[in-house]
């Protein structure tokens, strides 16, 4: 685990009207909570898309046709690096606005906790956590518990 303060650079574009979403400045607090202990230097990119893109998107890199509420798409850094040499690229994260707003009403949580958990649970794909099967799912979701609790948010798990 590194220590102290993270050195953070989170651009946020949003590809819809930002009414309603979160600030980017939420945004940065969330990654930062997720980032915490586990990394000092990160550069990472978050998209706010529509149903449109989302679906293309998912479409494309997962081939599966519908928009899904967060998609992580981990830096491959490039061969040839001097050994020791780290980058801060992280990765992107694109987040569904419809499909996260759909997911909040029907889980009956706040949005903002919603995105907020999106958020820690696709900066940890980004650091390269999974939820392939039962044992992997189950550590990150404690993870997650743990994150986001320490930002003053409810289990996200926790059936309402």
């Amino acid at each position: 685990m590194t220590q102290g303060p993270v050195r953070l650079d989170v651009a946020v574009g949003y590809a819809l009207p930002r009414a309603g979403l979160p600030a980017s400045v939420s945004f940065r607090k969330w990654v930062s909570a997720a980032l915490a202990g586990r990394i000092r230097e990160a550069d990472l990119a978050i998209r706010l898309v529509d149903a449109k893109e989302g679906r293309a998107l998912n479409r494309h890199y997962r081939g599966k046709d519908y928009a899904t509420n967060v998609l992580s798409f981990p830096t491959d850094l490039p061969e040839g690096l001097p050994e020791g040499v780290r980058l801060p690229l992280l990765g992107d994260l694109v987040l569904c606005a419809p499909v996260v707003a759909r997911e909040a009403r029907e889980q009956g949580k706040p949005l903002a906790a919603h995105y907020a958990h999106l958020t820690v649970h696709g900066t940890l794909h980004l650091l390269g956590w999974d939820h392939g099967d039962d044992v992997e799912a189950e550590a990150m979701e404690q993870l997650e518990r743990e994150i986001l609790a320490g930002l003053g948010i409810d289990d996200p798990y926790r059936a309402g």
